[in-house]
């Protein structure tokens, strides 16, 4: 294991990662919890995430974000790290619903990322797939080429397999597998 990824473990298993009794946001329990957020918000998190995903990320791609609010703080880190290191991607936000004032906009950041441009659909934590799928429609919907989809924790409860059925390959940091076994 590299030393960053090592690090984020770290960061991730200290802030974000969670053993008990949960309910989650489709009223479901669950055993096992990842606030990703905590991590990403986190400077030296924000910091190992952004270098893991530009470690993965497809070298043609130009712009890497997804729905807001989990995906946000990883396109900022990315945009960033990503600048500092002579490479710029930038990075782009999906709303939940279009702004209803100014331009309108459902993706932000469209003015670094014209039609075509190719794009990583990102999350913190993925469970069925259904945010980085939406976050993928309304990119190709807004004339993008979504080419690689990621995600910091797989929670392992169908994501992968929703994500293959629309024609995309889920790509992990971290698996709920992995994370368990260090409990």
């Amino acid at each position: 294991m590299s030393d960053d990824r090592q690090r984020l473990l770290n960061v991730l298993q200290e802030r974000s990662v969670r053993f008990g009794s949960f309910t989650l946001a489709s009223g479901r329990t669950s055993d096992f919890y990842v606030d990703g957020r905590q991590t990403t918000l986190h400077a030296q998190g924000a910091m190992l995430v952004a270098r893991l995903i530009l470690e993965r990320l497809d070298p043609t791609v130009q712009g890497v974000g997804g729905l807001s609010v989990g995906a946000d703080p990883i396109a900022g880190a990315v945009a960033a790290v990503s600048a500092v290191q002579g490479s710029p991607v930038h990075g782009f936000i999906v709303r939940k619903q279009p702004k209803t004032h100014g331009t309108g906009n459902h993706v932000e950041g469209r003015v670094n990322l014209p039609d075509g441009s190719r794009v990583c659909v990102v999350e913190d934590t993925t469970t069925t797939g259904g945010s980085l799928l939406r976050a993928a429609e309304r990119c190709v919907a807004e004339g993008l080429e979504v080419v690689q989809t990621l995600t910091i924790v797989d929670r392992e409860e169908g994501a992968a397999q929703a994500l293959a059925s629309a024609g995309y390959t889920l790509e992990a940091l971290f698996t709920r597998t992995q994370l368990e076994a260090l409990r």
